[in-house]
């Protein structure tokens, strides 16, 4: 059953590449001297959730394609809110 593994290690890799931004959040520290290097960061784990979110998506089952498009929709508020708070 390889293909059920690949749908599995590609769901647990997007789950951990959203796991990965919420963890950046939490550590942004927003009046910081190094917010910019954090911001930095954040976006890049943001781009790599979000790749990770699409390449499950192509396997997924329907069960994990829900979860996923949560994931997609969540990171999407955190971007807005990110960008609503660099104005």
């Amino acid at each position: 059953m390889p293909y059920h593994k690949n749908k599995q290690q590609a769901f647990q890799a997007a789950q951990q590449g959203y796991t990965d931004v919420q963890n950046s959040i939490n550590e942004l520290v927003l009046d910081g001297g190094s917010y910019g290097s954090q911001l930095s960061h954040l976006k890049n784990e943001v781009n790599e959730a979000y790749q990770q979110i699409e390449n499950a998506l192509e396997v997924a089952s329907e069960t994990q394609k829900e979860q996923l498009q949560k994931f997609k929709s969540d990171l999407q508020s955190i971007v807005t809110e990110v960008n609503g708070n660099n104005l």
